[in-house]
């Protein structure tokens, strides 16, 4: 045999072995690739607590539950994720996009990046100046912080509002809760403005909105602990077709003089019953929809107030939050029978297709 031909023989072989690693590589690989997108239980029901509803831009339905995990509706099959399948926490408090297609589930113990395989956990930067910026792709996050959190796509930031003289402006103790570790100024509602400005509704220090440079702060008694001493906290800020701005509650709205920065209350909706609603939206026609804890659906196109009952049986359903989706159909999530869905001027129980 030639020298020439043992090389021939010689390249050949390791070609083979080459060949052969990189078919095992690239066969584990796809292995792990299904696996990793076979996460997730097949279900045949909802829970009967679910507390947020998003359609991404696929199309895709996903449902936040109070206490056991992440709900996706892909066409007919529902699939479940929970911290089993990488979810940090199982009690879901938002659940939101990026202009990449990467869903963030917003949890009581932290926040949950699912990029379409698997779950991360983002990791908030504590720093002793606030990073405070307005970017429009920025994501804001106001659960398991201390006030709230932005993403700016790379870095989770843990910022604080300004504090203000809380006992001066409401006239009483706001540091008697047990809950969210005695903090006045944790985020329960943060929503944008059509102008861009993103606002922040807290547990009992009234309201904040941001511009970009400088804040406004709404220190209205009724933002704040009630007299009968219950502390709904700001959950909801919903901007009218008017430009008015509601705040978790039918009596009053505000209007903005951005040039100045100050706000002027106003009288809004003269009604005793019902007085706080905990979630709302201005859907394509401009009618204000909100939501209450066993009240039923409330609309409002500006002149007529029409309550809209929802019923389990003969008990009303607790409803949490209402959102509408890229088809304008309306849904509601309780706290005690599952998801509810549009029909006409009506919702039913919304139910998976046998």
């Amino acid at each position: 045999m030639t020298i020439n031909s043992v090389k021939i023989i010689f390249v050949i072989c390791i070609s083979s072995i080459f060949h052969s690693c990189n078919g095992q590589v690239k066969s584990e690989h796809k292995k792990i690739e299904t696996e990793t997108k076979a996460i997730g239980k097949v279900v045949s029901e909802f829970d009967n607590q679910i507390w947020r509803i998003f359609q991404d831009s696929k199309g895709k339905y996903w449902f936040g539950s109070n206490g056991r995990g992440v709900y996706y509706l892909d066409g007919k099959e529902l699939k479940q994720f929970t911290t089993i399948d990488g979810l940090v926490n199982d009690t879901i408090r938002g659940i939101q996009e990026d202009r990449e297609g990467n869903i963030y589930i917003e949890t009581f113990g932290g926040i949950s990046k699912f990029d379409g395989n698997q779950f991360t956990t983002l990791k908030a930067i504590k720093s002793s100046y606030n990073l405070w910026k307005l970017e429009p792709n920025d994501l804001w996050f106001g659960y398991n912080a201390n006030d709230l959190f932005r993403y700016d796509g790379d870095t989770l930031f843990e910022l604080k509002l300004p504090r203000k003289d809380l006992k001066k402006a409401f006239g009483i103790d706001t540091l008697i809760s047990p809950f969210n570790s005695n903090n006045p100024y944790s985020v329960y509602g943060i929503n944008k403005d059509k102008s861009g400005n993103i606002w922040f509704g807290t547990f009992v220090a009234g309201a904040f909105r941001y511009d970009g440079k400088s804040f406004m702060w709404f220190d209205e008694k009724e933002l704040s602990i009630q007299p009968d001493g219950t502390a709904g906290g700001v959950r909801s800020i919903i901007q009218d077709k008017d430009g008015y701005f509601w705040l978790s509650n039918f009596k009053s709205k505000y209007k903005i003089d951005s040039n100045k920065l100050i706000y002027e209350k106003i009288k809004g909706i003269e009604k005793n019953k019902p007085y706080y609603f905990n979630a709302g939206l201005v859907d394509r026609d401009g009618n204000l929809w909100m939501t209450t804890y066993g009240g039923g659906v409330w609309t409002y196109d500006g002149k007529m107030l029409t309550n809209l009952e929802v019923k389990k049986g003969t008990e009303n359903a607790l409803l949490v939050s209402i959102y509408q989706d890229n088809n304008g159909t309306i849904w509601l999530g309780t706290d005690n029978d599952g998801v509810y869905k549009q029909n006409g001027e009506k919702f039913e129980k919304f139910k998976l297709v046998k």
